[in-house]
């Protein structure tokens, strides 16, 4: 078999997953207002690869194939107004995906480019759906821990790092025989000045005091009494102080300033990620973050830059010199070169590996506190 057509099927196989964790009752449930109903993404997964990827086989299921086709964020920035009854039953919904698998798995290859698209548009969705299911209550989910050791990590050590003046390669090269996203393209050299940067993510413990400072809490806290408790994909436990904080951009702006600081610019953080290493909290190996000291340092002596949370930038997201459009997909960066998202690097604990090269790009509105996102900061010149 070809090994694409494996990783595609092992693709399915982890989505699937994510979906037996939940109550049935749950699948229509909107547990992210700004979002649809999660009902949406058990069909969209099918209907966005049998739309990418039937060719000249005839649709069967038309209806459906555009009620499930695209949806991310909500149209003119409202919020969806649908109720539960206005979707199919989750049996017709089934029935599709089944249908598509059987159609779509008749053929023994596809075009490289247009597998890749399938596969990691998929596992982006194993990621995001993660994010919603993150906030639906406790008894909606059942356990679905993955059997992976405790991770931990040495005491850390307090400051910043220098980071030298030199260049860094943002991008990647079309003549590189890799696939990436159409924002990836194409490979070009910035060049930066020396700045410092937080040698570990901003952590639970870091970001508690600019809370009590009168600082906004993460979502992802609960106030009990006078301690604050941490939600995590399945069970309430106390504020994990070690771990990263996984906050809005608008928050992370917000720290840095109150801390004298800034966020990194996309280029920045790409340099201070040079020789970073290969092991990190990312894969779906694990739901939950882990001490940002748990996996070690890369060449400047910056620790933890390869998943435990994606790392927001001050980077607004748009086009390298020489983008061009998907064109099977041309609304995929293009209707987000708005200037209201900004960049994000680095992977998060359900991020899957092959997302994990140098170039790829992740975005985010800076309001939207739900991603597993949290951020360093840096000084720049006269203030180091």
């Amino acid at each position: 078999m070809d090994p694409s057509i494996q990783r595609w099927r092992s693709a399915r196989i982890q989505s699937d997953r994510l979906f037996s964790l939940l109550d049935p009752a749950a699948l229509y449930e909107r547990p992210i207002p700004e979002r649809h109903r999660i009902l949406f993404y058990l069909g969209h997964l099918e209907a966005f690869e049998w739309n990418l990827l039937r060719g000249a086989r005839k649709p069967f299921e038309p209806a459906f194939d555009r009620l499930f086709a695209f949806g991310i964020d909500p149209v003119g920035g409202g919020l969806p107004s649908d109720q539960p009854s206005d979707w199919p039953a989750v049996d017709a919904v089934r029935t599709y995906n089944s249908r598509v698998r059987a159609e779509l798995d008749n053929t023994d290859s596809y075009p490289d480019l247009l597998i890749n698209v399938a596969i990691e548009h998929r596992l982006m969705h194993v990621e995001t759906l993660s994010y919603m299911l993150h906030q639906l209550p406790l008894a909606s989910k059942r356990r679905g821990e993955p059997a992976v050791p405790d991770v931990t990590g040495p005491p850390r050590k307090p400051g910043m790092v220098e980071v030298p003046a030199g260049e860094v390669t943002l991008g990647l090269a079309r003549d590189a025989g890799q696939f990436g996203w159409d924002n990836e393209f194409d490979a070009h050299s910035v060049t930066l000045p020396g700045f410092a940067i937080d040698r570990y993510k901003v952590t639970n413990g870091d970001y508690l005091e600019y809370v009590r400072a009168g600082g906004s809490p993460p979502v992802f806290w609960k106030r009990s009494g006078d301690e604050w408790i941490y939600r995590t994909m399945f069970e309430e436990i106390p504020l994990p102080l070690d771990w990263p904080v996984y906050v809005s951009h608008a928050n992370a702006s917000a720290y840095a300033r109150w801390a004298g600081k800034e966020l990194p610019t996309e280029a920045e953080w790409q340099r201070a990620a040079c020789g970073a290493p290969r092991a990190g909290n990312y894969g779906c190996v694990r739901w939950d973050p882990v001490p940002v000291t748990a996996f070690g340092a890369g060449e400047f002596g910056i620790e933890d830059m390869r998943g435990n949370g994606w790392e927001w930038t001050s980077t607004l997201f748009a086009p390298f010199a020489g983008f061009e459009r998907f064109p099977f997909y041309p609304g995929y960066s293009a209707d987000f070169f708005d200037g209201q998202h900004f960049v994000m690097k680095g992977g998060s604990p359900r991020t899957a590996a092959c997302m994990m090269r140098p170039s790829f790009r992740n975005w985010f509105q800076p309001n939207y506190p739900y991603v597993y996102a949290g951020f360093r900061c840096v000084m720049r010149g006269a203030n180091q």
